[in-house]
């Protein structure tokens, strides 16, 4: 079974607790911590994918460095040392956040253009999208990408609407060598 498939088992089952307790916004916070420590913590990933550390080593040591977090947010980490799956901790936070999201309408998009977008023009995306998508909000995150030339690149989840001045002139070339066959 491939990890994204057992981290979204683990992301919906907390995402259940957490809603089944109201507390989704803590959970979320909570896991953007562990996710961040896990990221920039090399040291962390080794220790406990060492194989000679026992389980309970492993689980004494989790609790100590997250014992600030929620009781829901611990037991996912300790059963994930149970299971041998602490490799998946970055990919369940991510569906769990991604479901947060859906359930309260709201989208990541991942804008490229070729310079920083002002707030306006972040707005305007913003309100576009959403009513394209038929979601409430529209978080977005501007990449800046000179490559571009021009144009907008827009990534929602899986969909992407590319509006930039090279696909443009492509698709022209494309058609300029179809009508002239």
């Amino acid at each position: 079974m491939s990890n994204s498939v057992v981290a979204k088992r683990y992301a919906v089952a907390l995402f259940e607790i957490g809603k089944g307790k109201s507390n989704l916004d803590q959970l979320e916070e909570e896991l953007l911590v562990v996710s961040d420590v896990f990221k920039n913590d090399e040291s962390l990933n080794d220790f406990l994918s060492n194989p000679r550390v026992s389980s309970g080593q492993k689980k004494e040591f989790i609790r100590s460095v997250f014992k600030d977090v929620s009781k829901d947010t611990l037991n996912t980490l300790l059963l994930l040392i149970d299971k041998r799956r602490m490799d998946i901790v970055q990919d369940t936070v991510q569906e769990f956040i991604a479901m947060k999201n859906e359930s309260r309408g709201i989208a990541e998009a991942n804008v490229y253009s070729v310079r920083e977008l002002t707030e306006d023009e972040t707005q305007q995306i913003q309100d576009v999208f959403a009513k394209k998508m038929m979601i409430n909000t529209l978080r977005i995150n501007n990449i800046v990408d000179p490559s571009i030339i021009g144009g907008l690149k827009i990534r929602i989840g899986n969909q992407i609407y590319d509006g930039t001045v090279q696909t443009q002139l492509k698709r022209l070339e494309q058609k300029l060598v179809t009508a002239n066959k």
